[in-house]
């Protein structure tokens, strides 16, 4: 097991889904996120009635030390007043990508750990 994850965001809008990856890959939050342009419908359950909507998925790696402070930058940025985010631990990989996730986020040298 690596100490690598992948998280799963659903957003309302192709703007949403950018503008959130675009902080989190900017803050050093995550290495990388795709943003599947494909719309999924989504179905569930929201204030005891079954509901859909149309959706686009983030599909986020980071590590789990950093995890802690995307969630809250996702919750701050997201729309949605229960956003799902979701994280998947990266069993195995390719030794320079998982290295490359870990360069990536790193906090920059002077920059202050978003940790707290």
């Amino acid at each position: 097991m690596t100490d690598k994850i992948v998280v799963l965001v659903t957003c309302g809008s192709a703007r949403e889904a950018k503008r959130i990856a675009r902080a989190l890959v900017g803050q050093r939050l995550a290495a990388c996120a795709n943003i599947l342009r494909v719309p999924l419908e989504s179905v569930y359950r929201w204030k005891g009635k079954v509901e859909s909507a149309r959706e686009l998925l983030l599909i986020i790696k980071t590590s789990r030390q950093r995890f802690p402070a995307l969630r809250k930058e996702v919750q701050r940025l997201h729309s949605y007043d229960v956003p799902e985010i979701i994280a998947l631990p990266v069993a195995s990989g390719a030794p320079g990508y998982l290295a490359w996730i870990a360069e990536s986020v790193r906090p920059a040298k002077g920059q202050r750990s978003l940790l707290r």
